[in-house]
């Protein structure tokens, strides 16, 4: 397999499901903007055929202002991927980490229209570092195939 026949191409990007809810609403307005702000990071695949991936990045923000829910945004940011022959680490680390990279600036996008059109302040989420939460996945997955197989041995 030469690297001249490897093809990586973004086929779509699309928003796959989104929502917004403001459950405090209109009184949360009324106070001091002093939000606590937690974001939610995740990706999913699913090969479609043999050279076609979906991949999405789930994103989640929830603000509490006084302990009471401001805002939640979610937003399921998803891509189709062509992705031909590449070798299986190589290919694993598309799937894992570049693709939710790709991704991740037209979440920020929609996140950021969301809240906004909520009636809140603008958020920019803060750049994310996908290699490395890859490689802290497959540390995990490593470190929990060595304590199941040292957890069988008697």
């Amino acid at each position: 397999m030469a690297e001249d026949d490897q093809q990586f191409e973004i086929q779509k990007v699309f928003i796959k499901d989104a929502s917004f809810e403001a459950p405090n609403s209109p009184d949360i307005f009324r106070e001091k903007w002093q939000p606590k702000t937690d974001v939610h990071l995740a990706a999913q695949n699913v090969k479609i055929s043999d050279e076609l991936y979906e991949v999405t990045l789930n994103v989640t923000v929830t603000s509490t202002q006084n302990e009471r829910t401001a805002f939640l945004a979610e937003i399921k940011q998803s891509g189709v991927f062509l992705i031909k022959n590449f070798p299986e680490e190589q290919l694993n680390h598309l799937i894992g980490s570049y693709c939710p990279h790709t991704l991740f600036p037209f979440a920020r996008e929609a996140i950021s229209d969301l809240i906004t059109k909520g009636g809140f302040p603008p958020l920019l989420l803060s750049p994310v570092n996908f290699d490395a939460l890859y490689q802290q996945q497959l540390a995990k997955i490593k470190e929990e195939q060595q304590a199941s197989t040292t957890g069988t041995k008697h």
